[in-house]
Order: C-alpha cells, then structure tokens, then sequence
C-alpha cells in the first residue's frame, strides 16, 4: 500500500471527481494535509479529468499551499524543490515497511510460471502433450494429455521454497498455485506513455443479424468454411454427398460439424457429421486407442476423420480423428521493452458484495513504484452487478438502477491511474445483449465511464498490445464446456482447463443451442482464426492459469465476494486477485490484494 498521505490524498481527489498521475501524487502528497492539497490540484486542474505533473505544480506555487502567487514556474526553474529532482529520482527512493497487519514479501517469492519449474504454471500446467498428436493421432492414448508430473514437479519446488524462505506465501488449493500479497513502498510513479492496443474481430457496429432462419443458416456456414480451412492441410476432404456415392471397402476422409453423438448396444460411438451437402455416420469403434477422445466431443464443432467405409458403404469405420487445433509449433509474440498488463475481469459493482477494499488495494497499488511497468489494464467484462440477471438478485445488489451501477463503476475506475491503457469487452451482466457475439457498449455508457478514455470493443474481441494479441472473451460457454465434458478435462476448480478445449476446438462458443446464445451474423465472430498469445476469460469467477500448446490461457476470478446465489450453487469464488503479465516474456505473477 502507499503511505498514508498518498492514501488520503487519492481519496480526497477522488470524492472530487478525479483521477491523478503518479507523479502529481507524489509532488501534492508532502506539501500539507490531503485535503488541502486536493483542493489546490482541482483548483489548478479546473474541468479536467485528471490532475497532471503541471496542475500540482500550479496548486504548489499556489496561496493554498503557501506558495508564491505571483511566481511561474519554468522548466529552467521549478517552482517546488522536489520538481527540479523529476519523477525518476523521487521513484528510487527506498520502500518503506507495509501497514500494520500486513507482510512486506520480497519480490523473488512471488510465484511467476518460471517458479513452478516448467513452462506453465500457476493455475496450471503445460498441456503441450494433449490427445491429439500433429499428424497422427491414432497413436496417442488418453494418457498423453496428463498434466500430473508438471503438477507434482511445481508442487515440490513450492513447498522447497516455502521452507527455505519461510516466507508464508499462501498455497491455492484449487489450482496448485503460490499467490502472495504485494510489498509496498512509499512513493508514486512517473508517467506512463504506452502506445494503443490494436483491436480486430470486432462485431461492434457491424451486426446484421435480425435473427432469421436464413442468418442462422449462413453463420455456420461461414464457421464450417473457416474451420474446414484449417482442417484441410491434415486430410483430403470428400464431401458427404460424394462418400455416399463411393462402393464399401473404400478410404474416406470428411470434414463436418458435429450434428450428433450416440452410443451403440455394444459399446461404440456413432458420430454424425455434416457438411454443406449432407450428414454422413463415422463409428468409432470403443477399442481404438482414441475412442476417449469422444469424451471431449461437443455438438457443433467441426472434426475431420479419416477411415474405411463399411461393406455396404453406409457407414465409416473411423481409423484417425482430427481437431482444428492450436499447432505445436506456435511461437508466441512477446513485447521488445519490459511491459505488463493486468488482466482482471467480473468487478460486478452494484452487488452487495463487491469486494471494495480489494478493489481499493489494487487501485493504490497500481500508483505504486512496484507497478510502474504495468501500462496496460485489460477488463474481461462484467463490470457492474446488472439487475435480472438471476432469481431474486435485487435482494443482494447495493445499487438497484443499473445507470447508477455504471456510474459507481466509473468512480471506482477513476482510481486507477489516468495514464494506463483501459480495454473493456461486455459479459453477461452487463447492459449489451446476452448473444454473442456482443457489440460493445453502448455511447452513452461509455460516455458515463468515459474519465480514462478507455477502449471499448466486443466479446470476444481480439487485443493486440505490444505485438502480443491477446484474444478477450468474458466466456459463459465455459459453464457449457465445464458441464459436457469429464470432470479432468474441465472444471471450475481449473477453468483454464476448460478453456485448452476451445483452442483445441478453435472456437470460443462451439456447442449451439444450450445455455449460450448465439447471434446470427454474416461471419461466425466466434471462431479462432489466429492463434492468440493470450487467452484471457472471466465468468466463473475463478482463478486459474496455463499453456496450451504455447498459448499462455488466464481465467482472472472476480471482485465479488459469495452471493447468497452462488452458495445455493456451490460457486466459491476467487476474488481479490489480479494476474500481472509480463508481456516481454509472456510469465505471469498472481497477486493478491484481499
């Protein structure tokens, strides 16, 4: 935490209505009382949204904190002893001691993926083995995709380090992760400078769809071209129409979309496939070293198989199965300076348990010297409460008006810093539509949540920050994946489990007609044309981390402490944490601010 005099000084500006950099912080917080101070810097900033370097120069200078009226400060001569030093010298000064209650932890304990002693961590592990191989998949087993060794490897070296630094981290027992408090030091920060994300697969103002059959139609018909595309390179493709037409005892090979599973009397799987010319039966016989690789199937996703045809050529007797995939061989980006990005999501203001003194730490923290490289805030949505989102929610919510709730929101994000880059995409509680894929914010909520001139963009939405794309989807399929499929596949307790299935499905929403609504649209938004280097979600409110074939996957848990609706769900959420990403070397720190 700041000291307390910066404490109470982003306090008292913030009851002002704004925002502050760090190093105006840093000039104002020893120049008297806070509020004092406060009142001089919105005097100075006047209808600004936030208090800059120069303002707090001019509230120095100024008869409210004793200064000379008639004095103007110049580059050559600063106006205040401590301006002539620059951000830069005032940001070296040594840490001071945490708060009382609280212990300071060095920085070489907190758990970054490189800790754990392989190259995926935290939540999770490295699934760079799964079922399915690059070409061949018929030789691999249901034992290929075990992560149990990586899991026990970082589990002894956490427990080694634990005992050799005695340092009390605390372990998470739902993810194997080590996640600790920051340390604090006393001073703010210069300025931050970084450049703006880039954002692609954005369906905000390019939606179409009125919600006819026809639109439906013509959704999957563009996920199946795209999907199909990437399938192409691994098996040649014969049409449906075509693989009926071919006599019994011949090699076929088909790209489809899931239209059916089902099991035989005897034990075996049925898989229908469907094309644009028709539907055609693949049996996957239940002793084939595959066959498990059914458990993961979900309808609606797209699969080549490559087989025999059975006698009377009614039927495919599968030999190999092939998702689209994340390749082996992807080679993530990473940024060319030292940068981070915190990537937090489901902050839910409004409800009665929004997690504010969380909140609060985490937004003192980020005007700390220990946060000076985290130029980028990425927010998986979810940002207030909503109203109606589930039985009898009004009862839990603090704010019942959900403009209100948004207005609360943006008080809350004015005390993150004012020179950080902002992404926001919508979830489920927010006021946009339930299909996805969402449009972004309406103008005038983000004319409400305007202060740090934030980027909105859709769910899902793909976010490019320092070369590094980061794909963002607030994520309700996941309750669908985490529902269909075992337990070791996916699961709340591991949710970046479950997220591995849709990059090795290459779709974010793959199964249609449950629990996800889909929106008809000219192009299927929801499909994973690039590979991204991160894969950020939110929604389960549960924290857990991985990579899957080199794609660094984080769900970021939440800001909300249990609902009364959550227990009678048995949902025990993750709160209080924010995931810092290094996107110079893609490792990520947990850190934990409850």
């Amino acid at each position: 935490m700041p000291q307390e005099s910066h404490r109470r000084l982003v306090e008292a500006l913030t009851s002002r209505g704004y925002n502050a950099e760090r190093e105006a912080v840093t000039l104002l917080a020893d120049a008297g009382e806070p509020e004092l101070a406060a009142e001089a810097a919105a005097e100075a900033a006047g209808d600004a949204f936030v208090v800059t370097a120069a303002h707090a120069r001019e509230a120095l200078d100024g008869p409210l904190l004793g200064g000379d009226p008639e004095s103007e400060a110049t580059p050559d001569e600063p106006s205040h002893p401590e301006a002539a030093e620059g951000a830069p010298d005032l940001a070296a000064k040594a840490p001071t001691d945490m708060e009382a209650g609280n212990d300071s932890t060095p920085a070489d304990e907190l758990l970054t993926e490189e800790d754990e002693g392989s190259p995926a961590t935290g939540g999770g592990e490295d699934e760079g083995s799964s079922a399915l191989g690059a070409d061949d998949d018929e030789e691999s087993s249901p034992d290929a995709d075990s992560d149990d060794t990586n899991v026990s490897t970082g589990s002894e070296n956490r427990d080694n380090r634990q005992e050799e630094s005695g340092s009390g981290a605390e372990t998470k027992g739902s993810t194997g992760e080590d996640i600790v408090e920051p340390s604090t030091t006393a001073e703010a920060v210069g300025d931050r400078s970084p450049p703006a994300p880039e954002i692609r697969n954005d369906v905000t103002g390019r939606s179409t769809g009125t919600g006819e059959y026809e639109e439906f139609v013509g959704t999957f018909q563009d996920r199946y071209d795209r999907l199909a595309g990437l399938l192409r390179g691994r098996v040649n493709h014969r049409p449906a129409e075509a693989i009926q037409s071919m006599p019994g005892g011949s090699d076929a090979e088909m790209i489809g979309l899931v239209d059916d599973i089902r099991s035989t009397a005897s034990g075996h799987w049925i898989v229908e496939l469907e094309d644009t010319t028709g539907t055609f039966p693949c049996l996957i016989m239940k002793d084939r070293a595959f066959a498990p690789l059914v458990d993961d199937l979900l309808l609606d996703e797209c699969l080549a198989v490559q087989g025999t045809l059975a006698d009377d050529g009614g039927i495919m007797f599968v030999d190999s199965l092939h998702f689209p995939d994340v390749p082996r061989t992807h080679k993530p980006n990473t940024a060319d300076r030292h940068v981070q990005a915190a990537l937090i999501s489901d902050i839910h203001v409004g409800s009665q348990e929004f997690a504010q003194d969380a909140w609060d730490r985490f937004a003192e923290w980020l005007h700390t010297p220990e946060a000076e490289a985290v130029e980028y805030l990425l927010i998986g949505g979810d940002m207030v409460e909503g109203v109606g989102v589930y039985p009898d929610q009004d009862e839990e919510l603090d704010v019942v008006d959900i403009y209100d709730q948004y207005e609360t929101f943006a008080e809350e994000l004015k005390k993150v810093p004012g020179d950080m880059e902002i992404v926001m995409i919508p979830g489920n509680h927010d006021a946009v539509r339930l299909a996805e894929p969402q449009p972004a914010f309406t103008e005038e909520l983000r004319d409400i949540m305007s202060a740090h001139d934030a980027r909105f963009t859709g769910n899902p939405s793909t976010v490019t920050v320092e070369g590094v794309s980061v794909l963002m989807y607030h994520g309700v399929s996941l309750d669908e994946v985490i529902a269909e499929l075992p337990e070791e596949k996916a699961s709340y307790d591991d949710p970046h489990k479950a997220m591995y299935q849709l990059l090795k499905k290459r779709h974010v929403a793959p199964q249609y007609g449950g629990h996800t609504r889909v929106a008809p649209e000219e192009k299927d938004y929801l499909v994973i044309d690039e590979v991204p280097d991160v894969f950020h979600t939110g929604h389960v409110h549960k924290l857990g981390w991985g990579k899957y074939h080199n794609v660094l996957a984080v769900n970021s848990g939440c800001w909300q402490e249990q609902t009364d609706f959550q227990k009678s769900v048995n949902i025990d959420p993750d709160y209080g944490y924010a995931p810092i990403l290094d996107l110079d070397t893609l490792d990520m720190t947990v850190r934990k601010f409850v």
